[in-house]
């Protein structure tokens, strides 16, 4: 089995946190989707787990966070260039997410924004031109 990555997070409304993945990019997979669960598929290795918050809850012992009250974890998703870094963020805000909650960061090579999702939850989009690099 290849390695993968799950990311579960907690949501408060999962058609609404659904529509912000689907404009993303993210496929939903029927197979793992139910009324406690939308399971959106970013790649063959990575897989978002949208678990309403009643349901996450059953699997830990703490206390769901609020993300939008603070932050636990800092997703990055990496693009193929400047513009679809632009869209996804764009994507995300016009259904419901939140959009460059940070300044932007451009550094000629690298060009970073970030977005919230309908939750809080934040995601980086990056694209990097890694042969632009700087040496040091």
């Amino acid at each position: 089995m290849p390695k993968m990555l799950f990311v579960n997070l907690p949501v408060a409304d999962l058609s609404a946190a659904t529509r912000v993945y689907e404009a993303i990019g993210c496929k939903q997979n029927p197979d793992f989707s139910d009324h406690q669960a939308s399971s959106m598929v970013w790649s063959e290795a990575i897989t978002f787990h949208l678990l309403t918050r009643d349901y996450f809850a059953t699997f830990i012992s703490k206390p769901v966070a609020d993300a939008h009250a603070g932050a636990q974890v800092l997703l990055a998703l990496t693009l193929e260039s400047r513009a679809e870094v632009d869209a996804m963020v764009a994507a995300a805000a016009a259904v419901g997410g939140k959009a460059d909650p940070r300044p932007a960061t451009d550094l000629g090579w690298l060009y970073n924004r970030a977005f919230e999702d309908a939750d809080g939850h934040i995601f980086e989009a990056v694209f990097a031109d890694m042969a632009a690099m700087p040496a040091g």
